[in-house]
């Protein structure tokens, strides 16, 4: 050593936990003395993170004062507070009263903070004596300015892969008592997540770990940054280029799981054993039987629970034992010997009763190659592939991959295990395989599995290359499965192009093409329905699905009926069963079924539930889906899922969220259409929910002069038509918004779609009205109240109502206006969306009808005057204050000349500061 400090690291993954005791730690150098309890497993970081904070401290230096309970002093009273007492250089007086020794530390500690603020931390607080603890406690409360923080930092449960204990548990159970009821706060530190364990394998160790190796390691580690730095330095880094490496527990975590296993009788160890090989989860029964327990097993369970290395749920005939921690599982099977753990696992494979774990016992059991094998879990995967369950898919394939002795066999089952992957929602793992996979010959198979990834990715001319390709090489005649495999990744191109004439085409072909259980055609026939709607042939459709219903199969493949029909239900103006099918499709389980259509269905859901009113469980749909989107990756989906979510937080108010779910709806150069849409769309709905209508045109381009649009323009399901023809309106360019609207409307009346009429005659209400048929417009607002009717959109008539209020407020028509503003304002209320709350207040004040006092100067004002000042006074521009209040710039300009000269006031500053000063101006400036 060289004797300078180590390079600082930076914590990892606990942001938000060190904002919150830093928070902390500033309010008591302000003086105001508390007790934040941190809680959290056994390496977890608690200590690491109290000490990271207290560098970050720039307010004030700090005296810090740092003990320690230990197991065997736990029920020696007042231990911990000697040693309190002793790290400040006084001795607490011997005392046998808690309020004695608290006094003692409260005058001890209120003499050092006096120079600089105190904080006190009390390491492995769990083992801590109870009148220690009660003694801190009282301490605090008998303190008012004292700048002065106590920090427990506290295990809140076993450690699993530590030496077991030597406390009392009595004396245990005390402190427990008292730190689950002590006076405040707490911070419970929790997992790090696979993106946090990448950042600390490179900050800390150097060390590039894929998403799939972080995701695999959080799992086994249950993201614990002890075990992950520990496997991190322990293993060889290959490791982390592996499929799912079978992971080690670190080495002192393996020795104290051994120590305790040493410790049980022959049946236990037996027992244990036999757990580890079944694997994560065992039947009793069935562990029994593999270590031979012919008498009563439950003696057996009780030691080894009672050891802490398994856990037991019973059940009225049923018994499930499980390891306390996956590295207890990881170090129990590297410490039997590879003979026995062979023949345990070939035992193993005559007694479970499901194939496919009979089978990866089988392929446990080996050590080397073997075609036999590798022949049955390729026919194992066909099957689970008939039913959808693409997960079990991956696993068999690659497996048998592995097994297989002959280079075109292993590259073929490689190929169909990605693609696989890819099915299930697996993008990282599978884009691992990619490099792989591309040094593979040109063939058929490779680049029908490539251009599947790149769907997902959201690279459509990458994937028109490689169906292009993979066609060209497939002998339709010969491989005709291949053929229909190709089709169907056409339907998937197709859909994210939203492309519905190509959609059906190439469903039809993969249908023909593909026998009765292959998954292409169900795949392709779950999504034809969608494809004749997108087309605007809704019986066809209809038809299409009536058809098929019959015909569901069993496992995963309904999932995918029911998104096509929820999409096409919500498309054709029936959310409530839109939302009961999207429902259904949202369940995987991540092990059967795929997540790419659950997310899609996510997306779906979140907007029915926009439409419904829902907006609470829409906001839970979204980020649900956004967190299952960080850990898959299918880009594809992604601005979907953040277009409702960035909506909604900019009708309530929430300006950045808006604007991270926009960036996070953010399309790439080149997208697809299905992610180009949504992404414009959020962006022009935020800006629309801001009045910033320049910036709704400017949003909604792309989409214009996108070429071809294919379905884009299909009423029902991309709600974008009527938002840029209403900022065209808006912003005064009426005759664009009049040849904009016309094709819009005839192909929403020819499709008898009520939601896109009523939605699109906003803009053609405002547009009449501006032109001044007033009673034209009047027609066209009342249209689209009546088409609303019966449906179950709260936030499209609240549309139509502020849109219909505001026209008649701008024409004079104020007592008509109020009316239908109040309506418009009690049901964006209801919503809960403030930002139209706020611009329907303004609107009835402009109206004059529901004028309140006002303070002498503000009252000279008329309603019309009042309403410029205010909205100028907020900040806007002359240019936003007439798109917000549907006037001309001129007539704002106009109305801001007396505004000024009746206040008796010269610029802009002068009128915000007039407002800010006046009580009775309103919240809303």
């Amino acid at each position: 050593m060289d004797g300078r400090p180590e390079p600082r690291r930076d914590l990892v993954g606990r942001t938000a936990e060190a904002a919150a005791l830093s928070r902390a730690l500033s309010a008591a150098c302000a003086g105001r003395p508390g007790l934040l309890l941190v809680e959290g497993p056994a390496g977890i970081g608690k200590t690491a993170l109290v000490r990271h904070a207290l560098d970050d401290l720039r307010t004030a230096d700090v005296r810090r004062v740092t003990v320690s309970g230990v197991p065997w002093e736990c029920e020696v009273p007042f231990g911990l507070a000697r040693q309190l007492a002793l790290a400040l250089g006084a001795a607490l007086p011997d005392t046998g009263a808690v309020l004695e020794a608290a006094e003692h530390l409260r005058r001890q500690w209120a003499a050092r903070q006096e120079r600089d603020p105190v904080v006190v931390i009390v390491d492995d607080a769990q083992w801590a004596d109870v009148e220690s603890l009660r003694a801190v406690g009282s301490a605090l409360r008998r303190m008012s300015d004292e700048r002065v923080l106590v920090v427990l930092l506290a295990r809140d449960g076993p450690d699993e892969l530590g030496p077991e204990p030597e406390a009392p548990p009595a004396a245990l159970l005390r402190t427990r008592a008292f730190l689950d009821g002590c006076e405040g706060a707490t911070l419970r530190l929790g997992p790090l997540d696979p993106h946090d364990a990448r950042a600390l394998a490179r900050d800390h160790h150097g060390l590039t770990l894929e998403l799939p190796a972080a995701r695999h390691l959080c799992e086994r580690t249950r993201g614990n940054p002890r075990h992950i730095s520990r496997l991190l330095a322990e293993l060889p880094r290959d490791t982390w280029r592996d499929w799912r490496p079978e992971l080690p527990a670190p080495a002192r975590a393996a020795d104290a799981v051994r120590h305790r296993l040493e410790r049980c009788g022959p049946a236990a160890r037996r027992l244990v054993e036999a757990c580890a090989v079944l694997g994560d989860e065992a039947a009793l029964s069935e562990a029994a039987a593999l270590a031979a327990l012919r008498d009563d097993p439950l003696p057996a369970v009780d030691e080894a629970r009672a050891a802490g290395l398994l856990t037991a749920a019973v059940d009225p005939g049923r018994a499930q034992l499980a390891f306390s921690h996956p590295l207890v599982r990881a170090a129990v099977l590297t410490g039997i010997g590879l003979t026995d753990r062979a023949a345990l696992h070939r035992q193993a494979a005559g007694l479970v009763q499901d194939t496919g774990r009979a089978l990866l016992h089988r392929v446990s059991a080996l050590a080397a190659p073997d075609e036999t094998l590798a022949d049955e879990l390729d026919r194992y995967a066909t099957q689970r592939a008939s039913a959808g369950e693409w997960s079990a898919v991956a696993d068999t394939l690659v497996r048998a991959g592995r097994l297989s002795t002959g280079r075109p066999d292993r590259e073929d089952r490689l190929l169909r295990a990605v693609d696989a992957m890819i099915g299930a929602g697996d993008i990282p793992q599978a884009a691992m395989f990619a490099p792989e996979l591309e040094s593979f010959p040109t063939s058929a198979l490779r680049d029908t599995v490539l251009a599947y990834l790149a769907i997902m990715r959201g690279r459509p001319a990458e994937a028109e290359t490689l169906l292009d390709a993979a066609e060209a090489h497939c002998d339709a005649a010969r491989r005709p499965e291949l053929m229909a495999r190709i089709s169907q990744r056409r339907v998937l191109h197709a859909l994210a192009r939203w492309d519905g004439d190509e959609l059906v085409t190439w469903a039809r072909r993969a249908v023909g093409l593909a026998q009765s259980d292959d998954p292409s055609g169900i795949e392709s026939e779950a999504v034809l329905g969608l494809g004749l709607a997108m087309t605007g042939r809704h019986t066809e459709a209809a038809a299409a699905y009536e058809d098929a219903a019959a015909g569901h199969p069993a496992g995963a493949q309904p999932q995918r009926f029911q998104l096509g029909l929820g999409w096409v239900d919500f498309a054709t103006d029936t959310p409530e069963s839109a939302r009961r099918r999207l429902e259904a499709a949202v369940p995987t389980g991540y092990r059967m079924g795929s997540t790419r259509i659950s997310l899609w269905a996510q997306g779906w859901l979140a907007r029915t539930q926009f439409a419904l009113g829902a907006w609470t469980e829409a906001l839970e749909t979204a980020q649900r889906a956004a967190e299952r989107l960080g850990v898959v990756h299918i880009e594809i989906v992604r601005p979907l899922v953040h277009w409702t979510a960035a909506q909604i937080h900019a009708l309530r108010g929430d300006a950045a969220a808006a604007d991270h779910h926009v960036a996070a709806a953010q399309a790439d150069i080149h997208p697809y259409a299905c992610m180009l849409v949504p992404s414009c769309l959020a962006r022009a709905q935020v800006a629309e929910s801001r009045g910033e209508y320049e910036r709704v045109v400017e949003a909604l381009t792309p989409l214009v002069q996108l070429a071809p649009r294919g379905s884009v323009d299909e009423p029902g399901f991309w709600p974008w038509p009527d938002v840029y023809a209403n900022a065209l309106v808006m912003t005064g360019r009426l005759d664009e918004a009049d040849g904009f609207l016309r094709p819009h409307e005839q192909c929403a009346d020819a499709r008898g779609q009520r939601s896109a009429q009523a939605r699109l005659a906003i803009a053609r209400g405002r547009l009449t009205a501006a032109r001044g048929d007033v009673d034209a417009a009047r027609g066209q607002f009342d249209g689209a109240l009546a088409r609303l009717d019966g449906l179950p959109l709260p936030y499209d008539r609240a549309r139509v109502n502020f849109a219909y209020g505001q026209t008649l407020r701008r024409v004079g028509k104020r007592r008509e206006a109020d009316t239908v503003l109040r309506n418009a304002r009690d049901a964006y209320a209801t919503l809960g969306a403030r930002t139209y709350v706020e611009r329907c207040e303004r609107e009835l004040q402009a109206g004059g009808l529901q004028s309140g006092r006002a303070e002498a100067g503000l009252a000279r004002l008329t309603p019309q005057e009042r309403a410029v000042a205010k909205v100028v006074a907020a900040g806007a521009t002359n240019q936003q204050a007439a798109l917000e209040l549907f006037i001309s710039v001129k007539t704002v300009q106009y109305h801001l000349t007396h505004v000024y000269s009746k206040l008796g006031i010269r610029s802009r500053s002068e009128l915000a500061a007039r407002f800010r000063e006046s009580p009775e101006s309103g919240d809303h400036v």
